[in-house]
């Protein structure tokens, strides 16, 4: 048996929870871990690394703060103890 009873179970109750068959929840994790372990692929040409960069805008939304701002908020959580950074 390769899933057992209770794991089936916590994977459809996590599917159900999700509003999706067990089947639909399994593929998008399936394809998550896929495209996780294709993150850690080796860029060895320019177009590697232009496909790189459009997964990587297509994959998040707005726009990166500048550096002193960074720097600011580094700072202050060296300042004060702050993790939520």
């Amino acid at each position: 048996m390769v899933v057992g009873r209770e794991e089936k179970e916590r994977f459809r109750a996590s599917a159900a929870r999700a509003g999706k068959s067990l089947s639909e929840w399994l593929r998008e994790a399936a394809e998550e871990k896929l495209k996780a372990s294709s993150a850690a692929r080796r860029l060895e040409s320019a177009a590697d690394l232009r496909a790189f960069f459009e997964e990587c805008d297509a994959r998040e939304h707005g726009r990166e703060p500048d550096w002193d701002v960074h720097r600011e908020i580094i700072e202050r959580s060296i300042r004060t103890g702050d993790t939520a950074t």
